[in-house]
């Protein structure tokens, strides 16, 4: 089988787009027959009909759609490549992925990816921000779909490097009448009486809980369990039940929802997040110099803007 040329998988989309081989050909300045061609060699290559063929126009077929999609893929892959490798001609420049836990994301990391892109050396340099859960996260990085990546160092992280990226500390987040909301400070199973509302069972914290309240010889008593902190904190101030919710996050919701927070004292309860890679030294160098600000960045006193993101586990 010969391989696939860039500009048949164009004139392909073309055709499938416009519906019609002759406009494609319009557009693309050749000849209606030279995109037949390209299209039958492709359908003699892999054995299929890639597509129907009318008075009116073209239609896929089903491995013709499925032809498209890929093909609109290879195409946006290599305009990425193109315009990344031409962004070497001068100076740092490049586009660096990076997936990071929904935890990451609500707490500090936009601000410090902010941050990093205004400093004049950098203003060259596209960041691309993907939320993913821990364990998505690190299979995109070994799989060298993402760059670099941002979670909590609880994660299955194996075969990948890691730094020290933040910490942060978990807490319960009750209605401001409940009966705990008196309490300064409070152990996880004395929550365990009372009704949650929890995030999903995909997420690292809810894997967390169950190990917790199991140790302690309990279980959870989940009444709602939604997808974000942003819909845990309303229905926490709904009076619903209790939630285990990071502080930082916290205090943006403390401030407009009638709900008390209170951090928790077991040693669990205090996370570090890392920002992990496969490789550092084989990181492009607009990536590298992302990792080791974030790094640098998370050595500083706590700032305001690090307790008002908003997001969800």
């Amino acid at each position: 089988m010969r391989d696939i040329d860039l500009k048949t998988l164009r004139l392909f989309v073309a055709v499938c787009e416009y519906g019609n081989i002759a406009r494609a050909a319009q557009e693309a300045h050749i000849e209606p027959s030279a995109i037949s061609k390209r299209i039958g060699q492709l359908e003699s290559d892999f054995g299929v009909s890639l597509l129907t063929r009318g008075r009116r126009g073209v239609e896929t077929t089903p491995a013709g759609a499925a032809l498209l999609e890929q093909s609109r893929g290879v195409l946006f892959a290599m305009e990425r490549i193109t315009t990344d490798l031409a962004a070497f001609g001068g100076g740092v420049k490049g586009r660096v992925s990076i997936c990071a836990s929904p935890s990451a994301i609500a707490e500090a990391l936009l601000d410090d990816i902010a941050s990093f892109m205004r400093e004049p050396a950098n203003l060259n340099i596209t960041v691309d921000v993907e939320e993913r859960l821990s364990i998505d996260l690190a299979r995109q990085l070994r799989e060298g779909a993402a760059s670099v990546g941002v979670c909590w160092d609880n994660a299955d992280l194996q075969g990948l490097q890691i730094r020290p990226y933040r910490n942060d500390r978990l807490a319960v987040a009750v209605h401001a009448d409940h009966p705990l909301a008196r309490k300064k400070s409070i152990a996880f199973d004395e929550t365990l009486p009372f009704d949650y509302v929890g995030l999903p069972p995909s997420t690292a914290v809810h894997t967390m809980l169950q190990r917790a309240a199991a140790s302690a010889g309990k279980t959870i008593s989940y009444r709602v369990i939604v997808s974000s902190f942003d819909a845990a904190f309303r229905v926490v101030s709904a009076g619903l039940g209790v939630s285990i919710l990071p502080v930082e996050v916290a205090e943006t919701y403390r401030r407009v929802l009638n709900v008390r927070i209170i951090p928790l004292t077991d040693a669990w309860a205090n996370r570090h997040f890392v920002v992990c890679f496969k490789n550092f030294e084989s990181l492009q160098l607009a990536a590298q110099r992302l990792v080791e600000y974030l790094c640098r960045r998370a050595q500083l006193p706590p700032s305001r803007t690090s307790c008002e993101a908003q997001g969800k586990e």
